[in-house]
Parts: C-alpha cells; structure tokens; sequence
C-alpha cells in the first residue's frame, strides 16, 4: 500500500477501514490531533472468532509525507493475548537487526520471545498487513 502525504488522507483511510476489510465487525479507531503536526491512532478492531486488534499510532508529517514515529499493536482472542508488535529498538540483539526496530513479541515468554517483524514499517501504514493476518488466522481455522 502507498503512503500518505496528509492527515485527512490517512483519517479517510482509517475511517473506511470496515468498508475495505469486510472481516472487520467492529471499530472504534480513532484519530486525535495533538499538535500542528502530530496525531495519535488509537482503538480497537473486532472481528470474528473473538479476535481483537489493539492500535496505537503517533503520527508525524512534518516532512512532506505522513510517518508513524511510533506503534503498538496487540492481538487477542478473547482475553488471550497472543503476540504483540512494537517499534522499541532494541540494538542489543542481533537477532532483530534485519528489521531494527521493528519486532512482534510472541509466545513462549510473550514479554521477552522477540522475532524479527519484516512486514512492519513507519510508512505505509502498517493495518492492511496486521488485518491480513488476522484474516489468515481466522481462515485457517474454519
């Protein structure tokens, strides 16, 4: 997916999520201003089976194209929590170094077991990669 280059681009985007990704029951994502050139994403999407998609987004376009300076995404089923990716650098492991910062935190030991996360990014945005696993998920239990 291209990236944006302004806010309301990005807000229409967010804002059409349920009507381009029919998997999607419910959301409650939102986009807050906080500044002349920084927002925040934050909310929820539901889908079935019980899966929830936890967002949260600081953005940025003070260079020309709008960035996600940084993210956390948590998956659950029910109250499961099954992984989470975040952007916390962490240049101490060699083994995240492919895609520094990004990482996904899986089990066992979800806190501390971390994996490289290469379909993760400041730009484009991040969500059609994150619902297209969760629709893989959801797909490869029926």
């Amino acid at each position: 997916m291209k990236s944006f280059l302004s806010l309301p681009e990005y807000e229409r985007f967010i804002y059409t999520l349920q009507e381009a990704y029919p998997a999607i029951l419910r959301s409650t994502v939102v986009i807050i201003r906080r500044g002349q050139l920084i927002a925040e994403v934050s909310g929820e999407l539901t889908f079935a089976d019980d899966y929830h998609l936890i967002i949260f987004e600081r953005l940025r376009w003070n260079t020309g194209e709008l960035t996600i300076a940084g993210y956390s995404y948590e998956v659950l089923r029910g109250d499961e929590k099954l992984y989470w990716y975040d952007s916390q650098a962490h240049p101490n492991e060699p083994t995240l170094a492919s895609t520094d910062p990004h990482h996904k935190h899986v089990q066992p030991d979800i806190k501390h077991h971390r994996i490289p996360a290469p379909g993760l990014s400041f730009t484009p945005p991040n969500l059609p990669f994150l619902i297209q696993e969760i629709e893989t998920a959801l797909l490869n239990k029926a």
